[in-house]
């Protein structure tokens, strides 16, 4: 069974992932914190940044869309409203997947805390954003 989907659900997810990304990493919020800890030389030229955002622009659109499937399952099964199922489904997944390999990844490479601390804020926020609107707008005819 493949499970329901609204795809334009995961499209905006997928856009607003982006734009929070934009901001998190911008001068106003922490890109120079988030440089300093990360010990990125701002000065330096990096990998094309075009290439960065397609990997990102496709991994992210990843994440929307395994999340709406993890929603759209876990509703079926445990039942509920669909956005507390979107909600509790986003931040479980995050925490057995995204904030367990940062923590284990950040240990092992002996990254600051702070780092993952800043990390993890980024990916929780993604993630409850995702699921706040996978959760509004649930597939036709599922709710």
């Amino acid at each position: 069974m493949i499970p329901e989907i609204n795809y334009w659900a995961v499209a905006i997810a997928t856009v607003l992932s982006m734009g929070l990304g934009a901001l998190w990493y911008s001068p106003a919020l922490f890109l120079d914190r988030w440089a300093t800890l990360a010990r990125i030389d701002m000065t330096k030229r990096g990998a094309p940044v075009a290439l960065a955002m397609l990997v990102s622009l496709a991994v992210t659109f990843l994440t929307a869309w395994v999340l709406a499937g993890s929603v759209a399952i876990a509703w079926h099964f445990y039942g509920g409203g669909y956005l507390l199922s979107a909600l509790v489904t986003g931040v479980t997944l995050w925490a057995g997947f995204t904030a367990a390999r940062v923590i284990t990844h950040d240990v092992f490479e002996g990254r600051p805390s702070q780092l993952t601390v800043l990390t993890m804020g980024f990916e929780l926020t993604t993630v409850v954003i995702m699921a706040l609107v996978i959760g509004l707008w649930p597939p036709a005819g599922t709710v």
